[in-house]
């Protein structure tokens, strides 16, 4: 796995902390036991970068009375995380400068994901953005940054496209048809970039699919744009990851992880899917709206 050992990470913290719970110990408790310190034991169960000694996890597979298959799912994720990535980095590493804080942990998300649906309501997602098009965006939302810097952003977003590539990937791109009315760049830039989402569409990893203006219905508008994650089984341990749902806001990122909360964005993304056109009459919208630019 390239994505930072994330996805290992955070179930080893979600199972230490079902067994924690049901043992009756607090976090201070656990870390006298792994002979760790609060704070460490703490970046565990949150699934954040910790080393993780198997010998730590025997100790609270005892205190936990967990049983030889826990403790064993313990030990394998223990052993996932250690080697997913040794060095304990992704291809973003060396795009820090030019990545916004807290993002590495939504392009980890991404990279790990078999499965990725992008529900927007007024940009065109990253993923199938042209390089003039991310480039017009950035000098809106970023208008201070210098010509190196913008090139440095948008060869991030290029990078992130590499994922369309991958056998194992899908990308659902779910968009209003304003997406493709407002003038971002201008309308050679649009037209170029409704092209290229013409000839996406056509890739056998990637399903577009516009929802008309003239929608009585108005699915997914009060929700806002958002992004869900799905994920495959973990390789040694075949535990099942659950999805995660990510809302972008001007302020920074908001995750989701609770089922309850990820089941709401699942089911508005059903009922979008409900109103829109298929991938074939899609095509054929952005078709009309390319040759008006």
């Amino acid at each position: 796995m390239s994505n930072g050992s994330t996805l290992p990470r955070r179930a080893l913290g979600r199972q230490l902390r079902k067994l924690r719970e049901r043992a009756g110990l607090t976090q201070s408790a656990a870390s006298r036991v792994a002979e760790i310190s609060p704070q460490s034991y703490g970046r565990i169960e949150d699934g954040r970068v910790t080393k993780v000694m198997d010998l730590g996890l025997n100790a609270l597979a005892n205190v936990y009375n967990a049983s030889d298959s826990e403790r064993r799912l313990l030990l394998d994720l223990a052993q996932e995380i250690r080697a997913s990535s040794p060095s304990g980095s992704g291809w973003w590493r060396a795009y820090d400068d030019a990545i916004a804080k807290g993002f590495d942990h939504y392009l980890a998300l991404e990279e790990a994901a078999n499965w990725v649906t992008s529900w927007q309501t007024a940009v065109v997602p990253g993923l199938l953005q042209t390089r003039e098009y991310r480039r017009a965006l950035t000098w809106a939302t970023v208008p201070d940054s210098s010509p190196d810097e913008t090139e440095r952003i948008l060869d991030v977003v290029m990078r992130r496209q590499d994922l369309l590539q991958r056998d194992d990937f899908r990308f659902e791109a779910l968009l209003t048809e304003a997406v493709l009315g407002y003038g971002v760049g201008g309308s050679a830039v649009m037209e170029g970039q409704i092209k290229h989402l013409i000839e996406r569409s056509e890739d056998s990893s990637v399903e577009i699919r516009i929802v008309p203006s003239e929608q009585d219905i108005p699915y997914g508008l009060n929700a806002g744009s958002f992004v869900l994650f799905s994920f495959p089984p973990l390789p040694t341990s075949k535990l099942q990851e659950p999805p995660v749902a990510y809302m972008e806001g001007l302020s920074g990122g908001l995750y989701m992880e609770r089922a309850s909360e990820v089941d709401k964005y699942s089911q508005e993304a059903q009922r979008i899917r409900h109103v829109a056109l298929s991938a074939s009459a899609s095509r054929d919208l952005m078709l009309q709206v390319a040759k008006e630019q």
